[in-house]
C-alpha cells in the first residue's frame, strides 16, 4: 500500500509550521487510513520520440501548440505520457464525507492530494529507473501554462487510459476520477536546469501550500 506522506498533508491543509491539536491529529489518522483503504493507485506511462519547435511540441504524430511545454521539454530527445489515479472509489468516500461534515471532508481532500502526488513520485522514480543515465524532466501537466486543458481526451486516448487504468475526461476535460493526475514527461541526456521541479522552481515563495513552508 502507498501512503500519504503526513507533512504533505499538513500542508495542503494549510498548516504552516504548526502541528494540529490533539482532536485534529487524530481526525488526519483516521480519514488518512480511510483514504488510503478506499485508494485503488494504477498508473500508465508511454514513450514516444519528441520534437520541438519554438511554438509547438510534436509527440509522434501529435502535435501539441504550447510555447511553455516547448521551453520545459528543451534538451530533451523523447517524452512520456504519463497517467496516474486513485480510483472512483476515492471520489466517492469525499463525495460521502462533502454530505455536511466539513473539516471531515477537507481531510480526505487534503489526504487525497498527498497520496496521488505519492503515486505519481513514485511512478516516476520507477520511470527513472529504467532510464539509467538520463534524466526524467518534472511532470508538465495540461493546464499548466499554455498547455491547454482540452489535450485530456487526446493524451488519454493515445494511453488507452479509460480500458487500462479506468481514468477519463469530461466534456469540460476534466479528469475522472478526479483524484488522478495526467502529464508529459521529458527525457533528457543531462540534467535540465529545472530538473528538481515542484515547489523548488516555483517563484512564488510564499504560498500557503509551498513544500518548503512547513
Amino acid at each position: 500500500m502507498i501512503h500519504a506522506p503526513r507533512r504533505e498533508v499538513l500542508r495542503y491543509l494549510g498548516c504552516r509550521g504548526r502541528e494540529p491539536d490533539g482532536q485534529t491529529a487524530a481526525l488526519i489518522a483516521a480519514r488518512t487510513a480511510a483514504v488510503e483503504e478506499a485508494a485503488a493507485p494504477r498508473w500508465i506511462a508511454l514513450e514516444l520520440p519528441l520534437a520541438l519547435s519554438q511554438t509547438e511540441v510534436a509527440l509522434g504524430d501529435w502535435a501539441i501548440p504550447s510555447q511553455k511545454l516547448a521551453a520545459h521539454l528543451e534538451g530533451c530527445t523523447a517524452a512520456l505520457l504519463f497517467a496516474a489515479t486513485l480510483g472512483v472509489e476515492v471520489d466517492r468516500l469525499i463525495a460521502r464525507s462533502a454530505g455536511g461534515r466539513v473539516a471531515q471532508a477537507a481531510v480526505d481532500q487534503a489526504v487525497a492530494a498527498a497520496l496521488i502526488e505519492e503515486v505519481c513520485d513514485q511512478a516516476c522514480r520507477e520511470l527513472a529507473g529504467r532510464y539509467p543515465g538520463q534524466y526524467l524532466r518534472p511532470r508538465f501537466s495540461p493546464g499548466y501554462g499554455d498547455f491547454p486543458l482540452s489535450a485530456q481526451p487526446e493524451l488519454l486516448a493515445r494511453l488507452d487510459a479509460p480500458r487500462k487504468i479506468g481514468l477519463t475526461a469530461t466534456s469540460a476535460h476534466l479528469l475522472a476520477p478526479v483524484k488522478s493526475v495526467t502529464a508529459v514527461i521529458g527525457i533528457a541526456p543531462t540534467p535540465g536546469r529545472c530538473h528538481t521541479g515542484g515547489c523548488a522552481t516555483c517563484p512564488k515563495e510564499n504560498c500557503t501550500f509551498r513544500r518548503d513552508a512547513l
